[in-house]
């Protein structure tokens, strides 16, 4: 059963629910994260359908989850998937042992809104709890490149069909467009003239069209084989910054535009969670 580590006081509190790999490490990190008088914080019994259970019930605005549940490296990633699918308003942060690159990119693929190790401080927690919560996508500069080379190493996105004409129509190149610049769906809907209800409807048909499955790898598509579709940055730079360290793109890997846009366009793609998975 969920326990509360301190009450509900305030509604701007941002609610968190927090499953680690053991009931007591949940109780613990419930309580350590509750002296923070901006969250509203419960513990969880680290087990599939308590864990749903709470999500349905608290409606968090974040859930905490450790990679490994039930003694099972693989639950925490199915766990993803199916709070992003029931609970899209819902972001989700993955508490890795250490940061493995097959780890962070599955995690990503599976839906969740940022990765955490272990080996960061309780404060830097907070900070990415936080951030999260405001919309953006949470991973260190070591993380982020391996999103970059997993981009890079994947097979070959479809960007035109049998007859030579590109995958996507006029109008989905523009969603595509805006989504890249960080809009939010009532913000295409604005820009565009359409309603939010169609801008939904040509997100899906281009996450089918595509082959994807998240915001997060719409923006990737666009940086990388349709940067026609992306507004050039003045400011850019040939290295990615992301808590204060610089970590220079790799030579020998294919252009990705720029590491600094893609990484702007990945913290705004965050925050649009709240209207299709992510």
């Amino acid at each position: 059963m969920a326990q509360h580590a301190t009450p509900l006081l305030n509604s701007d509190r941002i609610r968190v629910l927090a499953a680690d790999s053991t009931r007591m490490s949940s109780q613990l990190l419930a309580q350590a994260l509750a002296q923070d008088g901006q969250f509203h914080v419960t513990g969880i019994d680290p087990h599939s359908t308590s864990i749903l259970a709470a999500v349905a019930d608290e409606r968090p605005h974040v859930v905490l989850m450790s990679s490994i549940l039930e003694d099972s490296t693989s639950t925490g990633f199915d766990l993803i998937r199916q709070v992003c699918a029931a609970h899209p308003d819902t972001r989700v942060v993955l508490m890795m042992d250490t940061s493995k690159r097959s780890a962070v990119v599955e995690a990503f693929r599976c839906g969740a809104h940022g990765v955490f190790s272990r080996t960061e401080s309780p404060k830097l927690l907070a900070k990415c709890i936080c951030s999260v919560h405001q919309g953006q996508v949470w991973a260190n500069s070591s993380e982020l490149r391996f999103l970059l080379e997993a981009l890079c190493e994947s097979e070959p996105v479809r960007v035109v069909d049998a007859g030579g004409e590109s995958m996507l129509s006029k109008r989905e190149q523009d969603v595509v467009r805006c989504v890249a610049e960080g809009l939010s769906n009532r913000e295409i809907a604005g820009r565009l003239g359409l309603t939010e209800h169609t801008v939904k409807n040509y997100l899906f048909r281009i996450f089918d069209k595509l082959g994807v499955s998240s915001r997060v790898e719409v923006v990737l598509y666009a940086f990388r084989f349709r940067k026609d579709l992306v507004r050039p940055q003045a400011s850019e730079t040939s290295c990615v910054q992301c808590s204060g360290t610089f970590v220079a793109a790799p030579p020998s890997r294919p252009a990705v535009a720029t590491p600094v846009a893609v990484k702007r366009s990945l913290e705004a793609a965050g925050k649009l969670a709240r209207q299709v998975r992510c």
